[in-house]
């Protein structure tokens, strides 16, 4: 009995002692108290109005800005070659020699013959004016005149001839000379000395490609041609027509040229639904060669006024639709529903929902209640957005 009271006795003592030492730890003076929850840092931007270009980023290939396929106008054998392969050649400039002895001795022939028809028209003058003279006095008839005065008239006829088919003959020897009709590039030859060319050969001796300028022809879908006019006519789109054209490699690295848009074609391919658009492209350097595929950036117009954000600004909601996170002037932060239109490297245009000069949350949305105060910082492009 005496050691159960022992017992009982030691659990009350440590029972008050708990009880004492958490009064104790109550009535502490260094207990801390709960700290406020912080606001939440956000990047911001401040939206200014601006004058955008809006373009379509189109696949196009590049042509030659003149092509000329070399064919010999006389037939012969090649005698040379006086061109390097893949050179760059002169308008005039001579490239293949055809053996001219025979077209030689055609215009040499050609001119024997005028110099007998010219001989011919002598005697057939001669002729005319003793008829002339005799025919006054009536001592030769008239029969015998008429036949003087044709006579010289066939003469004349044979001169003129004569002098046309030794013009055509010198042709020819000049023509045993090939020569480049335009400058630019040449390609290889398709032909090599000893072969026997004919002026009605299907096969050109060489190709010339002209490529200090270049065309691009890109394909544009025809319903774009609809929102553009429309654009223009409800004034938010001008001047497409006097903008620079860009082209882009096919790893999207920009070439250090620009050209512009010559037309459209008024037919629209019933397989795709697309009409081709011609755009002039300086290239001096000969960077853009024909048959490559590139990107051109074609305009459609410039838009003034337009208030552009960071794609990475909007935001969606549950159902997909578009919103931003506006910072209104008490520093609290709220979504608002707005509509957008083109992003134009990497930003935004807002059409409706968005006024000039309000501040809108591009990092750090999902760290916002709406009606919560935030901490802004402004916002800072990374490398990344900014080459896009």
């Amino acid at each position: 009995m005496a050691r159960f009271l022992s017992t009982n006795a030691r659990l009350i003592f440590l029972i008050m002692g708990l009880v004492v030492a958490g009064c104790n730890e109550s009535a502490s003076p260094d207990k801390e108290e709960p700290q406020a929850i912080a606001s939440p840092l956000v990047a911001v931007v401040s939206v200014k109005p601006e004058t955008v270009t809006i373009v379509d980023e189109l696949p196009g290939r590049v042509a030659a800005y003149r092509t000329a396929e070399i064919r010999a106008q006389v037939g012969g054998i090649i005698e040379k070659r006086l061109f390097e392969q893949g050179s760059e050649v002169q308008a005039g400039q001579k490239l293949f020699q055809i053996n001219a002895a025979p077209l030689k001795a055609d215009a040499d022939s050609a001119a024997a013959v005028l110099q007998r028809t010219e001989a011919a028209l002598i005697r057939a003058q001669a002729k005319f004016d003793r008829a002339r003279q005799l025919v006054e006095t009536k001592t030769i008839s008239r029969d015998a005149f008429e036949e003087a005065v044709a006579d010289l008239a066939q003469g004349k006829a044979n001169v003129a001839e004569a002098r046309a088919t030794l013009q055509r003959r010198r042709l020819d020897l000049d023509f045993a000379t090939v020569r480049a009709p335009i400058p630019g590039r040449i390609g290889q030859a398709m032909v090599s000395e000893g072969a026997l060319v004919s002026a009605s050969g299907a096969i050109a001796l060489a190709t010339i490609q002209q490529i200090d300028k270049v065309y691009v022809d890109v394909r544009q879908p025809a319903s774009q041609l609809d929102v553009i006019r429309e654009a223009e006519a409800s004034g938010q789109l001008h001047a497409p027509s006097r903008i620079p054209v860009d082209i882009l490699g096919a790893s999207g690295k920009r070439y250090p040229v620009t050209g512009k848009a010559l037309f459209s074609e008024i037919g629209v391919d019933p397989g795709t639904g697309n009409v081709s658009v011609r755009v002039e492209v300086d290239n001096p350097d000969g960077l853009l060669l024909p048959g490559m595929f590139v990107r051109a950036r074609l305009p459609r117009g410039v838009r003034e006024g337009a208030l552009l954000v960071p794609q990475e600004a909007v935001v969606r909601d549950s159902f997909g639709r578009p919103q931003l996170v506006i910072v209104a002037a008490d520093k609290t932060a709220a979504r608002r529903a707005v509509v957008i239109g083109e992003t134009i490297d990497g930003r935004t245009i807002i059409t409706s929902g968005l006024k000039a000069g309000e501040t809108v949350v591009v990092r750090g949305q999902d760290r916002v209640q709406d009606g919560s105060p935030v901490e802004a910082a402004a916002f800072v492009a990374s490398t990344a957005s900014a080459k896009r």
